[in-house]
């Protein structure tokens, strides 16, 4: 019998609500299946799985606020038989509760505006109620949904205060025992700005290069060469990560901060990370996110530079062991073959885990990063 555990999505977390099942009793699942949604002190996420099996019983109720690391249901492997049913399930669930059949496979008719706007809110149209000739799904039937996921403002209110609570729990026992140092390098950017304007005007508006996506593709191909910077300590070991999953800080409009992963960074070419990082920010702001981009960061990269900031110094995730930052470009004096240059540059910093690394090679990955980055082509 496999147990399905509720994941920790973030060093923060230390509990969840379940809200939704995905799948019921019978039911075989697959790895990286979405099998239910979970709602934390930041975001509802959709939480995968990572075995496959068949469905043999929901130990947990949605509504039920449950421990990191409870058994919210259990899978036989092909060929096991059921085990027998106990009672006293988390939030008094007496049954396996079956899912609703999918309205969809009743063919049900979704105007096509209809299921654009339920894409762009993230509404499941499964789950929606049509309204409309024979049970269509009309626009109001997708905002109706969307409104009704939405919280109050007080609960919005609440939400941010928990969220505020959790950040501060973390990052305390971050501060208290990560031993951090900071490094910054000013990196000059009139290489990586000009490439960026040439491209770009050849480019529908839509296609368009941020520099963000530079930066995050010049920290993750430092990292292979600087793999002490990417990883976990655990346990009193630092665990190299086999990819560089990079966390991106990304600032809530209900407040608060979050920092889901794009994955295999190093490996993707700009135009998929500018995908990639579009619809990462879009479905953070709109609570849609997954667990694994919750749980997989392995080094986080924050850029307040559309704030205004020239240099951010930011406090180590656990269990990651750096955070790199970056500033606003600014015009700056550069001393370059023997004359005086003005030119776009940023202040790239470093906070890193002094059990792992040392200023020394903090120092030479941060200077990597700016090689990197004179060479937008190559990235």
């Amino acid at each position: 019998m496999i147990e399905f555990k509720l994941p920790s999505l973030g060093a923060d977390m230390d509990q969840g609500k379940l809200l939704e099942w995905r799948i019921k009793p019978g039911d075989t699942v697959k790895r990286g299946q979405v099998v239910a949604i979970v709602d934390t002190s930041k975001a509802a996420v959709d939480v995968e799985i990572w075995s496959e099996g068949i469905v043999d019983e929901l130990l947990v109720e949605p509504g039920a606020t449950i421990p990191v690391g409870t058994v919210l249901a259990t899978l036989r492997e092909p060929g096991e038989a059921a085990a027998p049913r106990a009672a006293g399930r988390v939030g008094e669930m007496a049954a396996p509760v079956a899912a609703p059949t999918p309205v969809a496979a009743l063919r049900r008719r979704i105007s096509p505006a209809a299921r654009k706007l339920a894409e762009e809110l993230h509404v499941d149209l499964d789950a929606v109620v049509g309204t409309g000739p024979e049970g269509a799904v009309t626009l109001d039937d997708v905002k109706h949904a969307a409104a009704a996921r939405a919280p109050s403002a007080a609960t919005a209110s609440e939400r941010n205060a928990e969220m505020r609570k959790a950040i501060a729990a973390a990052m305390s026992r971050s501060k208290r025992e990560i031993p951090h140092y900071y490094l910054a390098e000013t990196v000059a950017l009139d290489a990586a700005t000009a490439w960026l304007t040439r491209i770009n005007a050849e480019r529908p508006l839509t296609g368009r290069l941020l520099l963000a996506v530079l930066q995050l593709k010049a920290v993750a191909l430092a990292t292979r060469k600087y793999p002490d910077m990417n990883g976990f300590y655990r346990d009193g070991n630092f665990v190299p990560a086999p990819a560089a999953h990079l966390g991106v800080a990304i600032s809530l409009r209900q407040g608060g901060l979050i920092a889901p992963a794009i994955h295999d960074v190093a490996d993707k070419s700009l135009d998929q990370l500018m995908t990639d990082l579009t619809d990462l920010v879009k479905r953070a702001r709109a609570g849609s996110l997954r667990s694994s981009e919750m749980s997989d960061p392995t080094l986080t990269v924050t850029n307040l530079g559309d704030q205004g900031v020239d240099s951010v110094f930011g406090v180590i995730y656990p269990p990651q062991v750096a955070l790199v930052g970056f500033g606003r470009v600014a015009e700056k004096p550069l001393i370059r073959d023997g004359g005086l240059h003005i030119v776009p540059a940023v202040v790239a910093s470093l906070a890193a885990d002094h059990r792992v690394s040392d200023g020394h090679r903090g120092a030479l990955f941060l200077a990597e990063i700016g090689e990197l980055l004179q060479l937008p082509e190559q990235l």
